[in-house]
């Protein structure tokens, strides 16, 4: 066999081979797709939060996660706590490390049904996960447990954490599986990148995984008076003054022309 021919035969195992593979994988191809729309949120004076949607195709029968979080970022609240068994004082500083600070969770089904306790702290999925995660200046694993739970619970309040179940539309088509959520967006979120992780789950693990982003971006008159407030904060303060001012001055004369009309 001369050396072109055997060329021509390895090139003709391969294709049968791949052809051979491609048969068998069936659905290990991958398909999930992760598309956010309203990606670039601006901030401007008259912002009062918005909406994302998120869409894509998975494979058929694959229950899904969808995680909306920012970057880690470091935390410090105040901890309450009683005083001598009587008043509610601020006892301390909590700092918290390792934690986003927006974090939204949508699911098809319960977290607890769809992955394994290890499988959900793998990927960072749900609040328990979350605590696991996080470092706090606290003694004991019974402290930061209660902690944790107080500062998922300001978080929840704030409406920047949140986990929600069956709010993930599935429909059928062409044998795929296209997948929609559209959710609030709130205006305490801050300004900055947020990841949109779409999780293909199958028999308790995920099987795959598709991200896409989101932007949220202060703009105008907002983005000028932020920049203010960071490099120049004196002065900043006294336009802040001035405008407090102005404004009780414009009441005031308000309320004289009310009382006036009487």
């Amino acid at each position: 066999m001369n050396y072109l021919s055997a060329k021509k035969l390895m090139l003709a195992v391969k294709v049968v081979m791949f052809s051979f593979i491609s048969l068998f994988a069936g659905d290990a191809v991958a398909q999930l797709t992760a598309k956010a729309n309203h990606d670039h949120i601006t901030v401007d004076s008259f912002y009062h939060g918005g909406t994302v949607s998120v869409s894509g195709v998975s494979d058929p029968g694959t229950e899904l996660i969808i995680k909306v979080a920012s970057e880690d970022v470091h935390q410090t609240l105040r901890k309450k706590g009683k005083v001598a068994g009587l008043l509610w004082m601020t006892v301390g500083d909590l700092n918290v490390e390792h934690v986003p600070n927006f974090y939204e969770v949508f699911s098809t089904k319960k977290l607890d049904d769809l992955l394994s306790r290890d499988e959900m702290e793998k990927y960072s999925i749900g609040f328990t996960a979350l605590q696991k995660h996080a470092s706090m200046n606290v003694a004991t694993a019974e402290e930061k447990s209660k902690w944790f739970d107080e500062f998922a619970k300001f978080k929840s309040d704030s409406n920047l954490y949140s986990t929600s179940t069956g709010n993930i539309t599935l429909a059928q088509k062409d044998g795929k599986q296209n997948y929609y959520i559209l959710t609030e967006w709130p205006f305490q979120a801050p300004p900055g990148d947020y990841t949109v992780t779409v999780y293909a789950v199958k028999g308790g693990k995920v099987i795959e995984t598709a991200t896409s982003n989101v932007m949220v971006e202060q703009v105008g008159i907002v983005k000028a008076l932020a920049a203010m407030a960071k490099n120049n904060g004196a002065l900043y303060g006294i336009i802040s003054i001035m405008a407090a001012l102005g404004a009780g001055f414009g009441v005031g004369l308000i309320f004289r022309k009310s009382e006036g009309a009487h």
